[in-house]
């Protein structure tokens, strides 16, 4: 059950495996809605392009999104217009807008069947404490041109205290959109390659030497479009975000379902969205549990259970029939970061920090890397800037990135583990104490050991257990691996180290 319902409402790609050395003009890092949608600008181009993925296509964060097209970032525009002015704030927007008429316009243009709706958007609160931010928000909103509506009812099954009303939104099936825009691509002579991970990246005079499993793609332009730059230096994008995990829930009920697309800004967040499924009946998509990916501080085994059990407070007779989780990266000052990867580095570009607003984003950002290449003027690239840093505008997430590194890094290493690994239950694992040393051990149902050494292969932190998903997570930089040590998530490129019990 713990899949989305995009997965398992459409079809695994199958494309090839590098099996070649490649020389192109530009080589795309990441077959996600970045990605495919900054090919996509690139098509027509007259440039050579090729895109890899690790995994298969549109299958990592993409693929467990609740798949919202829209502006309203939950409470953002305020703070924009407080911390960087009325010019950062306008063009934030505008830019988001943008997207979702660029969206819209591609499916009207390649006549894409993806469940587009236009939808009207909500930043809601049940909490009276939170009303004014809701004004402040309206406020900020209007000064910007947007026609945001402060309402104190709406179509949601329970009474709220107020929300913003952002018209003009909508919703879509990101995988069916996705997927049909790959035979376009390849009619234009993009070559699609899957099961191909970056191990290492060169930059040799005015080329990028890439190293793809056992073979080499040199490209003039590299776009790292693969959720966390696999590259740590010069960077340095691990001290300027972090990874946040969060969870969905789709149900089926009796009840007609609501329309519309909701977030609180109570905690915790929680939000809503409706799909009609292959069957016609529409499915409620909630929201929630978010917590930073790798804490220890946290139930993150009530998780989903937490979501199913509000659900059933307003449906007892919800039918669920999907889980499933995603990790998003979280800029320190709330801004994507898109652009040039480093100035030390030319031609290289990089799109991250989407803090869960990814479907508009990710267009955001294939538009302004597209014109980078193509050599057009974007009028919002400068809003975006990826080398910037500026960590007093979120000084103590800044704080909490360098705090958590050291601890895993130097005194949580050297620290005692709490349990020997004949006290871990089957079904369950976590950092033991085997013969002396510290060991990172899954227990299947059956009692069989799964055994690795327990650091991030990306920077080295120690790594935490998951036993929600059974996943080794690290707290430093969201990298996740599954319990045999097999990466599931970047920035990691390796694999963990087995360890052979025996």
């Amino acid at each position: 059950m713990n899949y989305s319902y995009w997965v398992e409402s459409t079809k695994k790609t199958n494309y090839p495996e590098i099996s070649e050395n490649i020389d192109t003009d530009v080589l795309i890092i990441g077959g996600g809605i970045t990605g495919i949608a900054t090919a996509y600008m690139l098509s027509n181009s007259g440039l050579d392009i090729c895109l890899v993925d690790a995994d298969r296509i549109a299958m990592g964060v993409t693929a467990n999104t609740t798949a919202k097209i829209t502006s309203q970032h939950e409470l953002l525009y305020d703070y924009l217009l407080n911390s960087f002015g009325f010019e950062t704030a306008k063009g934030y927007l505008d830019s988001n807008e943008d997207a979702i008429k660029t969206i819209s316009d591609i499916i009207k243009k390649e006549n894409i069947d993806c469940d587009f709706v236009s939808q009207d958007s909500y930043v809601y609160t049940c909490d009276k404490s939170n009303v004014a931010k809701i004004v402040d928000e309206v406020s900020a909103l209007t000064s910007l041109g947007l026609n945001a509506e402060y309402v104190t009812e709406s179509p949601l099954p329970f009474p709220i205290e107020a929300a913003i009303k952002f018209p003009g939104q909508a919703q879509f099936h990101p995988r069916k959109y996705l997927l049909s825009l790959l035979p376009i691509l390849e009619k234009s002579g993009v070559k699609i390659l899957e099961n191909s991970k970056v191990i290492d990246i060169k930059h040799i005079e005015d080329k990028y030497q890439v190293y793809v499993n056992k073979y080499k793609i040199t490209a003039k332009y590299l776009v790292m479009a693969s959720h966390y730059p696999i590259k740590n230096f010069p960077g340095m994008y691990f001290i300027k975000m972090y990874q946040d995990s969060s969870y969905a829930v789709g149900v089926e009920l009796e009840n007609d379902v609501f329309d519309g697309m909701y977030i609180s800004c109570d905690e915790p967040v929680t939000s809503f969205r409706n799909t009609i499924q292959k069957n016609g009946k529409k499915l409620l998509i909630v929201g929630g549990s978010s917590h930073k990916t790798g804490a220890t501080d946290v139930d993150i085994e009530s998780s989903y259970k937490n979501i199913e059990n509000y659900i059933k407070s307003i449906y007892p007779k919800a039918k669920i029939k999907y889980r499933w989780m995603t990790e998003d990266c979280v800029s320190l000052d709330k801004i994507p970061y898109i652009g040039e990867f480093s100035k030390f580095l030319p031609n290289m570009y990089v799109a991250t920090g989407y803090k869960k607003w990814g479907m508009t984003t990710s267009h955001v950002a294939a538009k302004i890397i597209s014109d980078k290449i193509l050599g057009n003027e974007n009028a919002y690239e400068n809003i975006y800037t990826a080398t910037r840093l500026e960590p007093i505008k979120n000084s103590k997430e800044f704080g909490n990135i360098l705090k958590q590194s050291a601890y895993s890094l130097a005194i949580n290493k050297f620290s005692a583990p709490i349990i020997s690994y004949e006290e871990l239950e089957n079904d369950s694992g976590g950092v033991v104490d085997y013969k002396g040393k510290k060991v990172g051990i899954y227990k299947d149902k059956k009692g069989k050991m799964f055994a690795v050494v327990p650091y991030c292969k990306h920077l080295g932190c120690e790594l935490s257990w998951n036993n929600l998903e059974k996943t080794w997570d690290c707290p430093c930089h969201g990298s996740r691996y599954d319990y045999m040590g097999k990466i599931i998530t970047e920035p990691t490129t390796e694999d963990l180290d087995i360890i052979d019990l025996e």
